[in-house]
């Protein structure tokens, strides 16, 4: 017996099992509420959410709690000293705790807004904003190196091949817009993951995330040949279109031309919508002055951030900003300092503008990197790779700030109360996008998979929406 596709295997197994397989395959989509003839169609959520949209920030590197939201005073007092005896026997993966000096903070910490925020004096501008902001200090996986790090903050798991946090999103509640994406990804240097950290893993790739360039042609190939009428495209694209759909018909359980018709008619339509939506041009002097678009070290950040709010107004339903360079082993305080002023102003800037707009409430803002950094000295004046209890913030999307969550012990180096895993921040922000965690699945290689695999809690959501 011949057989062209895993639906098909699974449809023509004997004894019946087979047909129940592909039944349960088939209605993997069918739970979640996706379209048949459109999976990117806007779905309800389940639960009552308080976000429409999420971008994340992502501080590629990972950036040290100890210098940005998570004040120890204890470290000025042992700098330069060995560690205590207590804490000698941590697992620091290549450092030896035991003859390893304390480093004290490198920047003066500063109490902000009606709440009493701790932030860094290296956000000024961020600071302004600190009753909006709800600081998670608890934040902790067991990963050290970046790779793997960075890989279970996009997909929930360390694993390759699982999708990305965007893509998850996309398949739970499709897109606001028929024009454009819904999930844009951009860098101000490279994705150090690559693909991996937009992709759509094992859900069909029509919720893959679009790269989108900050500098030069923003979506390459997406102009029409001149040499070419609309209307010739649109011709062309329907035969291609149709051929595409014979093709796919027979091959059911391959989502790969599925997304490609899908993705050929966005890119149609996009090639109207996507100009206006990248030229900045139309934005007033102030808004560019309010992100810092015209002047350095902010301009590539800044613009970045000024398009993720133009993105969210167009219905872009997940946006994803990478800052890369905070990898600070050998000058942290130089590293710091010059990563803050590329991305200080434009955040701060971003959050005013969509407070201005309307925006702010139905957008979450995530800031986090993929671990944090030592309390030790490492090469002078740096910190090695630190996941035990690490710094991450939210704001908008209902969420009431002026909050922190968990903490570190004293010397910042695990998170000792209110643990927030990867998972719980995923879960944490699906409770807020109106989606239940454990309800939103893909059977995959046997089982159903989610976003927070076995772990999440997301009772932290209810927390943070209250006053």
């Amino acid at each position: 017996m011949n057989f062209t596709s895993r639906r098909d295997f699974l449809q023509k197994s004997g004894l019946g099992f087979g047909a129940l397989a592909l039944a349960d395959l088939l209605s993997c989509e069918a739970q979640a509420g996706v379209s048949p003839t459109n999976p990117l169609a806007a779905r309800p959520s389940r639960i009552d959410g308080t976000a429409k949209n999420i971008i994340f920030l992502f501080m590629q590197g990972g950036p040290s709690q100890l210098e940005t939201f998570d004040p120890k005073p204890l470290l000025t007092r042992y700098d330069g000293q060995l560690l205590p005896e207590s804490l000698r026997n941590v697992d620091l993966a290549q450092i030896n705790a035991s003859d390893s000096q304390v480093m004290a903070p490198l920047f003066p910490f500063k109490k902000c807004g009606q709440s009493g925020q701790d932030i860094s004096s290296i956000f000024p501008h961020l600071r302004r904003h600190a009753d909006k902001l709800a600081v998670i200090r608890s934040m902790h996986h067991d990963l050290f190196i970046h790779g793997p790090a960075m890989t279970i903050m996009h997909s929930g798991t360390q694993l390759l091949g699982h999708p990305s946090l965007g893509s998850w999103v996309v398949y739970g509640l499709g897109s606001e817009s028929d024009s454009l994406p819904a999930y844009l990804a951009m860098t101000d240097g490279i994705f150090r993951n690559g693909a991996s950290m937009y992709s759509s893993g094992f859900l069909p790739a029509v919720y893959q995330g679009m790269a989108v360039r900050s500098e030069g042609v923003p979506i390459q190939n997406l102009s029409r040949n001149q040499a070419m009428s609309a209307a010739g495209q649109r011709k062309l694209l329907d035969q291609v279109n149709g051929w595409n759909r014979q093709y796919s018909d027979a091959r059911p359980g391959d989502s790969r031309l599925d997304a490609r018709i899908a993705n050929y008619e966005l890119a149609f339509r996009m090639q109207s919508s996507a100009p206006e939506l990248i030229d900045i041009s139309t934005e007033t002097a102030a808004t560019r002055q309010l992100y810092g678009v015209d002047a350095e070290p902010s301009a590539r950040f800044g613009k970045m951030c000024l398009l993720a709010r133009r993105m969210v107004e167009r219905g872009v339903r997940f946006v994803q900003l990478i800052s890369g360079g905070w990898d600070a082993h050998g000058d942290c305080r130089g590293n710091h300092e010059s990563q803050a002023k590329k991305v200080d102003q434009p955040i701060a800037g971003l959050i005013t503008d969509l407070e201005q707009r309307g925006l702010l409430e139905s957008t979450l803002l995530v800031w986090v990197g993929e671990f944090g950094r030592t309390p030790i000295r490492q090469g002078g004046n740096g910190r090695d790779h630190h996941p035990y209890g690490f710094s991450a913030w939210m704001a908008g999307g209902g969420i009431r700030g002026g909050k922190t969550i968990g903490a570190t012990d004293d010397f910042g180096f695990n998170a000792v109360d209110d643990l927030v895993h990867v998972n719980d921040l995923h879960a944490t922000m699906f409770s807020l996008m109106g989606v239940e965690h454990e309800q939103l699945t893909y059977f995959f290689e046997g089982r159903d998979r989610r976003l927070t695999d076995v772990g999440g809690r997301n009772d932290l959501a209810a927390r943070l929406v209250r006053t």
